[in-house]
C-alpha cells in the first residue's frame, strides 16, 4: 500500500504476488479486497485499506519465538525491519512453547483500534439475567408453589398408605386409594421436572428493561405458558426431535428462510424481490421432512400486498424492489420483517395479508433483520457498517450502532432485549447496550466474516459462526471465548440455542444440522487437564445430514421441538 501510495503500482503488483501465498490460509478475503486496489485513489476511497494502514496487527506469540526474534533483530541490525515491526505490529507475548497456528484463534487478529482501546471497552459492565416477572418466572414461581403444596400432600400420601394396608389387612378393597397414590406420583414426577427446569434459570440474576415493553394480552400469555409447561427437557442423553422443511424448485432464488415459534409458518425471501410464507396447517403436514414447492407462478398482482390464490400454497408478498436477504417472525408470529437490497425493511401482517409499514434508514443492502424476544422492537444491520434498532410504531430507527470497520451481516438480540450482537465481515462481534448505543464488547478470535449469531437463554453466552465453518462460544461477562466448536467443513449459516440452553444446534452449506452439548463446555476448568485446551472443546453430540440441502435456518419452538429449513440444492453435494 505503500508502495501504491508513491504511485509505484507495477512494483507494488510483483511486491503482492511474491508474497501473496504466505498470507492466504489466514486472510484470503482481505487479500481479494487489496488486489483491487490499483492507484492512490483507490486506496483513499477504501475503507478497509484506511484502517489497515492507520491500526496495528495484533500477533499472539510464545516468549521463545520473541527472544528469538529480538536476537535476530539485535544481531543484524535491520533498522527497516525493526521501524516495520514497531509500526504495524503489536505482540502479545504468551509463556510456553510455541504452538500450531490452527489451535489458537486469537493468533493473528486486526482491529482497527490498539488491542487496549479493545481490552478497555470489555471492562464496561454488562448485565447479562433475564428479565423480571418474565413468564419463566412466573411459570418458575407456579412450580415453586406446586412443590410446597407436595409436602403438605405427602403427609397425606403416607396417611393413605397406611390406610391402605389397613384396609387390606382387613380383606376390604384398595383399589381407590392405590390409584390416588398413583395419580399423586405423577403429579410428584411433573413437579420435580418443572423444578428442575426451573433452577437452571433461575441461577442467571434479574434484571430491569431499559426498554418500554409492549403488553401481551392474557390470550397469547396462557398459551405461552401452557407451550412452556409442556416443553421437552432435553440434554446430551435427550436429544430434541427435528422437522426440516425443504423448499424446492427455487431455481437459485432463495436467499434466505425464516420459521415462526411454533414451526407453523415458514417464510422464504426470493432474489426476485418476493417474500412467500407457507401456512403448514394447510399444508396438513405431519412432523419429519416436508417439501416446499415454489411454483414460480408469474401472474401479476397488485405491489405492496401479499394474496393466496387457489394455485398457490404459499401467500405471497409482493412490495420489495430488490432481492430479500432476511426474514423475521415476531414472537406470536402475526407480523413478519422482510430486509432487502432496495435498503428498506418492510411489515406485513400475516392476519391481513398486507404490507403495513416501510422503514427507510439504511443507506445500502440490508443484510438482517431480528424482531426482539418480546416483539415491537426490532434491530437490522448492512452494508452501510452500522446497525439499527426500529419500533414498529416508528419509521425512524430510535438508536444507530456505528463502529464495525465492515459490512454488519448480521444482528441477534439479547435474551432480556437490553443488549444486541452484530457479526462483521470485519471477523469481529460486538455487543452494543440498546439504551446508551455503546459498544459495550468486542469479541476477537474469528478469522473470516461472521454469518450467524446466538444467544443462550440464560443470557450469559453467545455463539457465533462464520464463513470457514468454525463456531466459538463467547462468555458475554469478560468478553473471552469459552471454546471453539470445530466441525462444519463450510458457512454456518444459523445456529440456535434448546430452549433449557443445554444443547446448540448449528445448520451449514454443507448440508448438515449439529448438535453440541453446551454444559459440559461452558463448566469452569477444575483440573490441570484442560490446560491442553481439547479437553474443554464443544463436545459434538449428533450430525445430521440432510441430502442435498443447505441449512439456512433453525428455530427450537417453545416445546423445545428443533425445526430447520433449507433449498435443495443439486451442486451442494460438488461445491
Amino acid at each position: 500500500m505503500d508502495l501504491v501510495a508513491k504511485g509505484h503500482i507495477q512494483e507494488a503488483r510483483t511486491f503482492f504476488n511474491r508474497f501473496r501465498e504466505d498470507h492466504e490460509m489466514m486472510h484470503l478475503r482481505d487479500l481479494q479486497k487489496l488486489e483491487g486496489v490499483l492507484s492512490p485513489s483507490h486506496l483513499e476511497e477504501m475503507e478497509f485499506a484506511h484502517s489497515l494502514r492507520q491500526g496495528k496487527v495484533n500477533i499472539k506469540i510464545c516468549q521463545y519465538s520473541y527472544e528469538m526474534l529480538l536476537q535476530y533483530l539485535h544481531k543484524t541490525q535491520t533498522t527497516v525491519i525493526l521501524g516495520i515491526i514497531n509500526e504495524r505490529i503489536n505482540f502479545q507475548v504468551f509463556p510456553g512453547q510455541p504452538s500450531s497456528i490452527s489451535d489458537d484463534a486469537e493468533l493473528v487478529t486486526l482491529t482497527g483500534s490498539t488491542q487496549d482501546t479493545a481490552n478497555q471497552i470489555n471492562k464496561k459492565e454488562v448485565h447479562w439475567g433475564l428479565l423480571e416477572d418474565s413468564l419463566e418466572e412466573r411459570l418458575e414461581k407456579a412450580a415453586g408453589l406446586l412443590s410446597d403444596s407436595e409436602k403438605a400432600e405427602g403427609e397425606t400420601k403416607d396417611g393413605d398408605v397406611d390406610e391402605n394396608k389397613k384396609r387390606t389387612a382387613e380383606g376390604g378393597k384398595p383399589g381407590s386409594s392405590i390409584k390416588k397414590v398413583k395419580k399423586d406420583k405423577t403429579a410428584s414426577a411433573t413437579g420435580k421436572t418443572l423444578r428442575a427446569e426451573a433452577n437452571s434459570a433461575s441461577m442467571a440474576p434479574r434484571v430491569k428493561p431499559e426498554l418500554a415493553l409492549p403488553i401481551i394480552s392474557t390470550e397469547v400469555e396462557q398459551s405461552i405458558l401452557e407451550d412452556l409447561r409442556n416443553r421437552v427437557q432435553l440434554s446430551s442423553v435427550a436429544l430434541p426431535s427435528v422437522s426440516f422443511y425443504t423448499f424446492i424448485n427455487t431455481h437459485n432464488g432463495l436467499n434466505c428462510s425464516s420459521i415462526s415459534y411454533d414451526g407453523a409458518l415458514v417464510a422464504g425471501g426470493f432474489s426476485d424481490s418476493s417474500l412467500k410464507v407457507w401456512d403448514m396447517a394447510k399444508l396438513g403436514q405431519q412432523a419429519g421432512n416436508t417439501v416446499l414447492q415454489d411454483e414460480n407462478d408469474m401472474s401479476t398482482s397488485d405491489p405492496v400486498t401479499g394474496h393466496t390464490s387457489g394455485k398457490r400454497p404459499y401467500t405471497l408478498f409482493q412490495g420489495h424492489s430488490g432481492p430479500v436477504h432476511s426474514a423475521t417472525f415476531s414472537p406470536i408470529g402475526d407480523f413478519v420483517l422482510s430486509s432487502s437490497a432496495d435498503t428498506t425493511i418492510r411489515l406485513w401482517s400475516t392476519k391481513l395479508n398486507a404490507n403495513l409499514v416501510c422503514y427507510k434508514g439504511h443507506n445500502y443492502p440490508v443484510w438482517d433483520v431480528q424482531f426482539s424476544p418480546v416483539g415491537h422492537y426490532f434491530a437490522s444491520c448492512s452494508h452501510d457498517r452500522t446497525a439499527r434498532i426500529w419500533s414498529m410504531d416508528r419509521i425512524q430507527p430510535l438508536r444507530i450502532m456505528a463502529g464495525h470497520l465492515s459490512d454488519v451481516d448480521c444482528v441477534q438480540w439479547h435474551a432480556n432485549c437490553n443488549y444486541i450482537a452484530t457479526g462483521s465481515s470485519d471477523k469481529t462481534v460486538r455487543l452494543w447496550d440498546v439504551q446508551s448505543g455503546e459498544c459495550v464488547r468486542i469479541f476477537i478470535g474469528h478469522r473470516s466474516m461472521i454469518l450467524s449469531l446466538a444467544m443462550s437463554p440464560d443470557g450469559r453466552f453467545m455463539a457465533s459462526g462464520d464463513e470457514d465453518g468454525t463456531i466459538m462460544m463467547w462468555d458475554l461477562s469478560t468478553g473471552r471465548c469459552v471454546t471453539p466448536l470445530i466441525g462444519h467443513t463450510s458457512c454456518v449459516w444459523t445456529l440456535a440455542f434448546s430452549c433449557e440452553g443445554s444443547l446448540l444446534a448449528s445448520g451449514s452449506a454443507d448440508c448438515t444440522v449439529k448438535l453440541w452439548d453446551v454444559t459440559s463446555s461452558t463448566k469452569p476448568p477444575r483440573t490441570d487437564e484442560n490446560k491442553t485446551g481439547t479437553a474443554n472443546r464443544l463436545r459434538s453430540l449428533k450430525t445430521l445430514p440432510t441430502k442435498s440441502t443447505p441449512v439456512y435456518s433453525l428455530r427450537f419452538s417453545r416445546r423445545n421441538l428443533l425445526f430447520a429449513a433449507g433449498a435443495l440444492s443439486k451442486s451442494a453435494s460438488t461445491a
